[in-house]
């Protein structure tokens, strides 16, 4: 069974009823997406429905509720689909995932210290030791929390296909965490072996994160309803 979430970034009601959708996914085996009317695939499926507002329902190609369902009906629309068993790769609608949430905030604090070591340390200029510990601060902690928090949020959105979450998405921030900060330490206290085995831990936050997203990208076009 396929549900197919409509939804705005304008629409307000939208989050509460992807809510809803997404407690229910999580019980029933539903294939639950959330499609977006200002991309290709969810325009597509206004055309074809003659939908004129969100949120919308469609199950099984079939236009089913307008408006923010109640947990019951919604279970109603899906009494026939079986209780889950596992968990499945998840659609990411108009609000953050916890891991997403977490990656932005991680990507802020790294850079502020990193911005703090680099003004008391002379600048970009300066010669201070911890300089080099900065500046990996600054492109491991920032630049790649940012990158994971938006890309697991925003690519599957743009694709229309569900990305991995659960625990692989926890241990690639952790990961990069530790990787982060062993690798600062290491520079800045001339351990290489320290600042080594960070950079292994960095590299394997990155493989998950590529695995994680390689479906997406590799997936041919999908289909749509016509």
């Amino acid at each position: 069974m396929k549900v197919q979430l409509l939804v705005s970034e304008w629409c307000v009601p939208c989050r509460a009823a992807e809510q809803i959708w997404r407690d229910v996914a999580n019980e029933r085996t539903i294939a639950f997406e959330v499609l977006d009317v200002g991309q290709p695939e969810g325009r597509a499926v206004v055309a074809a429905l003659g939908v004129r507002t969100v949120p919308a329902t469609v199950i099984d190609d079939a236009l089913r509720h307008i408006g923010v369902p109640t947990r019951g009906e919604a279970l109603e629309f899906v009494a026939a689909a079986p209780q889950r068993a596992t968990a499945s790769p998840q659609y990411v609608g108009l609000t953050f995932e916890p891991t997403s949430a977490w990656a932005i905030a991680a990507a802020a604090v790294y850079l502020v210290a990193a911005g703090a070591a680099l003004v008391f340390g002379g600048g970009i200029v300066g010669d201070a030791i911890w300089r080099g510990a900065a500046i990996h601060v600054f492109g491991l902690g920032f630049a790649a929390f940012l990158v994971l928090g938006l890309g697991e949020h925003l690519l599957p959105r743009f694709t229309a296909r569900p990305i991995r979450m659960g625990a692989a998405a926890w241990w690639q921030q952790g990961l990069l965490h530790a990787g982060t900060l062993a690798l600062a330490a290491g520079l800045a206290f001339g351990a290489r072996p320290l600042a080594l085995a960070g950079g292994v831990a960095a590299w394997v936050a990155f493989a998950i994160f590529a695995g994680r997203v390689w479906p997406l990208l590799a997936a041919g076009p999908r289909d749509v309803v016509a």
